[in-house]
């Protein structure tokens, strides 16, 4: 087998918006390593994933890559017209390459007589080509293609589809199958799990720890993190840097919430040394010398004494300076304060009456409703296969989606509704000036959105346009909850989220008053679930309110 080569990044520096989103940061990527990216959202996941991969540039700082590296972009490199088999012509191209080169290689070397000069060169290039094959098993490649779409859940998609006939999860499962399909010697991922069931994640698991090459992934999804992953950089502020830790998202919290309570400690500590030597660099002469006058018996030598005492004093004071700038050099800064979710309620509500129900509800190819209520005092989480009708059942409760059959809503009900997709029109204007004008000034005073915890105080003030994915859904979900509705219903909540923001949104959603519909492929949130759950099936409707509650 051939010498596969690590990922290697040296301090990486990437400025945007005369922000330093990357700051001095290092990674070694060996191959068989699986290592995740976890952070805040705006921390420069995505940002070192496209540096490493070699879409952007950094200002300063070295990568050395593998030279077949593939990477999961959040859009696909292909245009709209593209059909499924164009896709997967091109994640076959570079096996049947192999595949071909052999058989021209293995022609040639059957022609040539050993002692022709020749047949050295054609020998050491079938052999490279040969270790290189043997890799990427291209020998099973067609294979793997479908058994690839069977486990992402594409095997029924006509090959002559284009991509621009296909949906947003569609589109995203055929760029992820590409990968796994091509087996490059390094992949990065961003968020693949972001249109995966429960099955197709875990497939994606099996397949990714199956890789001999290196992975780097970043993902909100904490059970692939702590299924996949051998190692995990947490790109939050740190005393040092970027901090790595071995395992996945279950061993990483447990050393964070550890090496979290050392900083504050040694913050702590050295502020209590600073004061301390602060108040000893600025004592006087009267403050040791108690200020008092000589007595008679002591006129003599008090001269003496006086000048030995100064010089006692001179030298704890510049003892004592020394120390205090020896510190504020070295002074390790504060702990940032880390965002806390705080919202008030996230619905507004109680009471066991129905506020919403539907009945005989079908809209064509996607959902079918026999029978179907929703409580004001309801915890309901939706699950499901991909196309099972979630996102549908969600749109339907809401009102933004046509549908046959009778819906009933209690008048007057208010109802917010959380999309995966989230989009702003006018996203120019700062998160602090969309907020304001999308609740209002009377609500905005009453719950400023800094009050929130669900952006820092940089980004409050960024264009929107400008924050990441994961700060964007963030605004979305703070003007649903300023103003928490009777009904709220979020669809695919933790997508883009960091994992610490997940773990907080879940402990907010078990709580308070109001009717929370979730539709979630979040095996973690739903494992957690103290509420009901209502599972969808493809092509089979949703007979009544019958619930199965999570284990």
């Amino acid at each position: 087998m051939s010498a596969r080569i690590a990922l290697i990044a040296h301090d990486l520096v990437r400025i945007r918006d005369n922000r330093r989103v990357l700051d001095g940061v290092s990674l070694t990527a060996a191959p068989g390593h699986r290592i995740g990216l976890i952070g805040e959202n705006g921390t420069g996941k995505t940002t070192l994933l496209r540096v490493l991969a070699g879409v952007d540039e950094s200002e300063s700082g070295t990568v050395a890559r593998p030279p077949d590296l593939g990477f999961l972009h959040q859009e696909m490199p292909f245009e709209p017209s593209a059909t499924v088999a164009a896709v997967l012509d091109d994640a076959l191209r570079e096996a049947r390459a192999d595949l071909a080169a052999l058989d021209r290689l293995g022609a040639a070397l059957a022609e040539t007589p050993e002692d022709d000069e020749r047949h050295a060169g054609l020998l050491a290039a079938y052999g490279e080509t040969l270790e290189r094959a043997q890799d990427r098993d291209v020998w099973d490649a067609d294979r793997r293609a479908l058994t690839v779409l069977a486990g992402l859940g594409l095997e029924q998609i006509p090959h002559d589809r284009t991509l621009s006939g296909l949906s947003g999860g569609q589109r995203g499962r055929l760029a992820l199958a590409a990968m796994l399909i091509r087996r490059p010697d390094a992949l990065l991922l961003d968020e693949p799990t972001n249109h995966l069931d429960d099955a197709a994640a875990a497939f994606c698991e099996e397949q990714l720890r199956g890789m001999p090459g290196v992975v780097v992934l970043a993902s909100h999804d904490r059970a692939f993190l702590d299924a996949v992953c051998t190692d995990v950089i947490d790109l939050d502020p740190a005393v040092e840097g970027p901090v790595r830790y071995g395992g996945g998202y279950t061993a990483y919290l447990a050393s964070k919430r550890a090496e979290s309570e050392r900083w504050r400690r040694r913050y702590d500590d050295e502020q209590a040394q600073l004061a301390e030597l602060r108040e000893a660099a600025t004592v006087t002469g009267h403050q040791v010398a108690h200020g008092r006058a000589p007595r008679d018996s002591e006129k003599m030598g008090y001269g003496h004494t006086a000048g030995r005492v100064q010089n006692q004093i001179s030298r704890r004071v510049r003892d004592a300076t020394r120390r205090l700038e020896a510190l504020e050099r070295e002074q390790v800064a504060a702990p940032p304060e880390p965002l806390r979710f705080h919202a008030p309620a996230l619905a507004a509500g109680a009471g066991d009456d129905a506020i919403v129900t539907l009945r005989d509800v079908e809209v064509p190819g996607r959902l079918r409703v026999a029978r179907f209520a929703v409580t004001a005092s309801d915890r309901l989480v939706v699950s499901g296969p991909n196309g099972a009708g979630k996102s549908t059942l969600l749109a339907v409760l809401a009102g933004r989606l046509s549908c046959a059959g009778a819906v009933w809503r209690r008048p007057g009900l208010r109802v917010g509704l959380l999309t995966q997709d989230t989009v702003f029109a006018d996203s120019h204007q700062t998160a602090r000036a969309v907020y304001s004008r999308t609740i209002g000034e009377e609500r905005t005073e009453a719950v400023p959105l800094s009050s929130l915890g669900l952006l820092t105080p940089a980004d409050l003030d960024r264009p929107v346009a400008d924050l990441s994915v994961g700060q964007r859904r963030r605004l979305a979900l703070a003007l649903l909850v300023a103003d928490p509705p009777e009904l709220l219903l979020l669809d695919e909540p933790t997508n883009h989220l960091s994992p610490r923001l997940c773990d907080e949104l879940e402990e907010a959603l078990d709580t308070g008053p109001g009717a929370i519909v979730i539709a979630s492929h979040d095996r973690r949130l739903r494992s957690r679930w103290s509420g009901r759950e209502v599972k969808l099936g493809v092509g089979q409707p949703v007979v009544g309110n019958v619930f199965v509650t999570s284990s």
